[in-house]
């Protein structure tokens, strides 16, 4: 049987890092392959998983390691509070490309414009699987598998498909991208196949996208008021998308 601290070694530069016990956790229950597991705590661990997931409480108990607090310490860049870590098989992007090009779509992609905040991407990752988006895309340079998007998304990138892709390589459907200038979102309603854009927290949407949208919307806001954190925008979006799809389908149940 190969050393955890090994195999860690050894795999690390080709998987995911799940860094603390949520994101393990939803990464275990959405799927994924997960070859390595340590902790510093073994009891500790699996007592928290009792108390808060225990449906992978088992698959826990059979995957952990415990190793002692310097050597977990040294296999990641910042220790979690709850002294868990794991190594995770990243999803193919060609499951993830069909999933965000098969149509037709029961739920929106979501598609952030040169995302500069690690941390933002890793929220609206977050978001996008609470409301069971088909989806996140990200164009630019951030890398939307980064461990601290993925710390940000507490493991929750298995949840949905996630993919970094240029505007011209963009899934089909109806193009939405929200936009000071925009349509008050109030009055729009987002079908199911939707393409929501959100640009870059400095800069707003790329030309290239703007040109590319089908609609501009906007978000309701105070005047004086600047803007909203993305995160925000993203989930005040998705909640209406999603209070137009229960609205349908109360009609259809009529």
């Amino acid at each position: 049987m190969t050393d955890p601290v090994t195999l860690w070694h050894r795999i690390a530069a080709e998987t995911v890092l799940l860094d603390g016990f949520h994101a393990l956790k939803h990464a275990l229950r959405f799927g994924a392959e997960v070859p390595v597991a340590v902790t510093a705590d073994r009891a500790a661990t699996l007592a928290l998983a009792g108390e808060l997931a225990p449906d992978v409480r088992h698959a826990l108990d059979g995957l952990l390691t415990q190793v002692p607090q310097e050597t977990y310490a040294s296999l990641v860049p910042r220790p979690h509070p709850t002294a868990v870590a794991a190594l995770a098989v990243r999803p193919s992007r060609a499951s993830h490309l069909e999933k965000l090009a098969h149509t037709p779509r029961t739920a929106p992609v979501v598609v952030l414009d040169n995302p500069r905040n690690l941390g933002n991407a890793g929220a609206v990752i977050r978001l996008a699987a609470g409301f069971g988006a088909t989806g996140v895309v990200t164009t630019g340079t951030v890398d939307p598998w980064h461990p601290t998007v993925v710390r940000g998304g507490a493991g929750l990138h298995f949840a949905t498909a996630v993919e970094r892709l240029t505007v011209g390589e963009l899934p089909p459907g109806p193009l939405f991208a929200l936009d000071p200038e925009g349509d008050d979102l109030r009055g729009v309603t987002l079908p199911d196949d939707a393409v929501l854009a959100f640009g870059s927290e400095r800069t707003g949407l790329s030309p290239e996208l703007r040109a590319r949208a089908d609609h501009l919307l906007s978000l309701p806001m105070r005047p004086q008021v600047s803007s909203y954190n993305l995160a925000t925008s993203v989930a005040m979006t998705l909640y209406h998308w999603s209070c137009g799809a229960i609205g349908e389908q109360a009609a259809l149940n009529l």
